[in-house]
């Protein structure tokens, strides 16, 4: 078995016609592990709460949007740290 080491970057998704996405809250804290479909943080648009949940196994190991950041599709929220094993 190998293992390798790697990043993934937790990005803002596409939540529609919105001119105002809100991180209201990180679910996980730095240094924390997630498993894939575990809730990681949570945005607000004017109509509606979005859950994001981590696709991947990792670590948080970086918080680049902090809560109450206004962000836009695209931007780079936080920095997880995943292990693969082949």
């Amino acid at each position: 078995m190998e293992s390798k080491s790697g990043i993934f970057e937790l990005i803002t998704p596409d939540l529609g016609d919105t001119d105002k996405i809100e991180l209201v809250h990180w679910n996980s804290k730095l240094g924390d592990s997630v498993q894939p479909g575990q809730e990681v943080l949570e945005l607000v648009t004017d109509k509606a709460c979005f859950p994001m949940e981590s696709p991947v196994h990792g670590r948080l190991t970086q918080i680049i949007k902090e809560k109450g950041s206004i962000v836009r599709k695209g931007d780079v929220l936080g920095i997880l740290e995943l292990l693969i094993t082949e």
